[in-house]
């Protein structure tokens, strides 16, 4: 089951989001983090895509 994170960052009149989530590997039992941070409207579209 993947995890997920979302945090809100604010710097300055910009409004920022920092998504990770926990993806696991193919071909083996580890898992791997992906994050990046980006504007609230496209977290949704993020997760699904990751």
């Amino acid at each position: 089951m993947a995890k997920k994170s979302v945090a809100t960052l604010q710097s300055g009149s910009k409004r920022l989001t920092k998504v990770i989530k926990m993806v696991k590997k193919d071909g083996s039992k580890s898992y791997s983090f992906a994050e990046t941070i980006i504007s609230p409207d496209n977290v949704n579209d993020w997760l699904s895509k990751h």
